[in-house]
């Protein structure tokens, strides 16, 4: 999961994870308000999260890649463990992600 601060922020780092067989699928889900402290600092802010569907084999690419595009000094970056799911499902995210 990933958040970014606009719609056509995460929609072209959406493309880009996706053209580069970083992920298979990436979910947008526009109209988040996030309340954190940053330095100190109350803040508010409206942003748009990101669920994107990758492999274990792939996250650290991913990771690095997210990284180096965010706009935010530092980014929510968060891997969530899978327990199980659908396997039709998850062999596709796996044949989407393979390098070529």
């Amino acid at each position: 999961m990933t958040t970014m601060p606009n719609l056509a922020d995460a929609d072209a780092l959406a493309q880009q994870l996706v053209e580069r067989k970083l992920a298979a699928c990436v979910n947008i889900l526009p109209g988040v308000r996030s309340v954190y402290l940053w330095q100190g600092v109350l803040e508010r802010s409206d942003e748009v999260a990101m669920m994107i569907k990758t492999t274990t084999e792939r996250y650290s690419e991913l990771e690095e890649f997210i990284r180096s595009v965010h706009p935010y000094a530092l980014p929510e970056i968060i891997a969530i463990p899978l327990a199980g799911g659908l396997p039709a499902y998850l062999e596709w995210i796996g044949a989407a992600t393979q390098r070529n």
